[in-house]
Order: C-alpha cells, then sequence, then structure tokens
C-alpha cells in the first residue's frame, strides 16, 4: 500500500516490489500514483502466489479508508 501525496492510499500487488516502487516513484506507474506523487511505502504483505495476492488486493480494495489506515499501522514486512 502506497500512501501518496495527497494523503490518499493506493493498493497493487508486484512480483518486484522495490522495481514497481521505482516505477511508480518515477511517474512511470499507474494513472492514479503518477498524479499523486510523491509516494511513501505504507504497508506490505507477501503470498506464494498472484491469485492469492490478487484475492487479498480486492479484499484491501473494498475497505474504507479508516481501515486501510488502521491495516497500515499494523506493520511494514
Amino acid at each position: 500500500m502506497l500512501r501518496c501525496s495527497d494523503n490518499s492510499l493506493y493498493t497493487g500487488i508486484a512480483k518486484d516490489l522495490q522495481s514497481r516502487l521505482d516505477v511508480h516513484r518515477k511517474g512511470q506507474g499507474s494513472k492514479y500514483v503518477k498524479t499523486r506523487l510523491p509516494v511513501q511505502l505504507e504497508y506490505t504483505e507477501e503470498y506464494a502466489s498472484k491469485s492469492e495476492a490478487l484475492v487479498r488486493e480486492h479484499e484491501i480494495k473494498k475497505l474504507t479508508k479508516k481501515q486501510k489506515e488502521t491495516l497500515a499501522k499494523t506493520k511494514l514486512s
């Protein structure tokens, strides 16, 4: 989960987190993030498969902002 310059939270998945974060920070990632630079890594989770990660991403995207803020405070793994 990334915190954008407007204090919004962006959720996505990546095989290589550092590489994806670099792409976002260069403004070459999603449209949403590129208009809200700079970004800061707030929260991560790891999964064994892409399908598991996609399921979790969908769950997180359905959370309210308050619930995402609470989740972001729990850990940065």
